[in-house]
């Protein structure tokens, strides 16, 4: 028996991106609670794109198994969705004279050691997330969405060198047509 021509997907919750995704968008409903107006349309901006960048990985990883293009193009949605995120981050601390982190700022040393916790999840960054200082919590949230931009870089040069190597699904369903035509 043969093997398909579609590879295993979908195994977005094992995605170290995913994974940060998923806090950045639950620390960006916090942030968003605690800091603006339930009207301020802020709010909205700044959740949806929280959102996109989480659910763009997950659907980028279901369609990964008939089209990696849609992968690739979702994957880049995703971390454009975090980048716009970051400046809305960047506008709450420039508004307010509140200062971005440098990366030696010790904090940001911090939060780098927590970064590279195996597992890391909400809990992890929960004390700089809703610490009672906004600048603070905008900064660890700031943290996090860097590294998650930088995990969806790798992934999508990864995304692209497996394309390049392996193809796409015409190449793919090609190549299993024609070995079955072989065991004929």
């Amino acid at each position: 028996m043969t093997s398909g021509f579609i590879p295993p997907h979908g195994g977005y919750k094992q995605l170290r991106s995913y994974q940060k995704a998923q806090i950045v968008y639950d620390a960006t409903v916090y942030f968003c609670k605690r800091f603006f107006g339930p009207r301020d349309r802020t709010v909205d901006q700044m959740v949806q794109a929280a959102r996109s960048g989480k659910q763009n990985i997950i659907e980028g990883s279901m369609a990964s198994g008939t089209s990696k293009e849609t992968e690739i193009k979702l994957t880049n949605v995703a971390r454009a969705s975090l980048e716009e995120l970051l400046e809305d981050y960047r506008d709450f601390l420039r508004t307010r004279d509140l200062a971005e982190w440098t990366t030696e700022h010790p904090y940001a040393r911090r939060l780098r050691e927590l970064n590279h916790i195996p597992d890391a999840n909400y809990e992890t960054f929960r004390k700089g997330i809703e610490n009672p200082e906004p600048v603070i919590c905008a900064n660890v949230i700031i943290g996090l969405i860097r590294v998650t931009s930088y995990l969806l870089q790798k992934q999508l040069l990864s995304l692209e060198t497996a394309f390049l190597k392996e193809g796409g699904l015409r190449e793919r369903m090609t190549r299993a047509r024609l070995k079955v035509r072989g065991e004929s």
